[in-house]
């Protein structure tokens, strides 16, 4: 899901690229791409990068300056507001909230946890 922090100015916008570009199929290539941007301290050039993706470059400014991708990103960000999420990263494992950058060992117990309560026959989980 989505989480654009309030306080990052183009947090949205590359949010809103991200899911447009997901309708394109690629999703990752254009996260990829607006992290390195961000990491490397340039500007963004959403176009440029969706011409480097191979993507519809009109295609996907379309779909930004629509309503569609925007209300996805919000409605994400609502989920996340109603689920305790107030900052990124933030995961749920069976519902289970794990909040903040975690080492292995964190995901590692939660999941083991979940297996076992996954094996116990369905009479005691009732």
């Amino acid at each position: 899901k989505h989480s654009p922090l309030p306080f990052h100015p183009e947090a949205l916008p590359a949010a809103v690229a991200a899911d447009c570009a997901h309708r394109q199929g690629k999703f990752w290539e254009m996260h990829d791409a607006l992290y390195a941007a961000f990491r490397e301290g340039e500007g963004v050039d959403v176009d440029g990068m969706a011409g480097e993706l191979g993507l519809d470059v009109a295609k996907l400014r379309a779909c930004m300056e629509g309503p569609d991708a925007i209300a996805r990103v919000k409605a994400d960000l609502k989920l996340g507001s109603e689920v305790g999420v107030r900052g990124t990263p933030a995961f749920f494992v069976n519902g289970r909230p794990l909040f903040g950058a975690q080492p292995y060992e964190a995901f590692a117990a939660i999941v083991d946890e979940e297996l076992k309560k996954a094996e116990k026959p369905a009479e005691r989980r009732r």
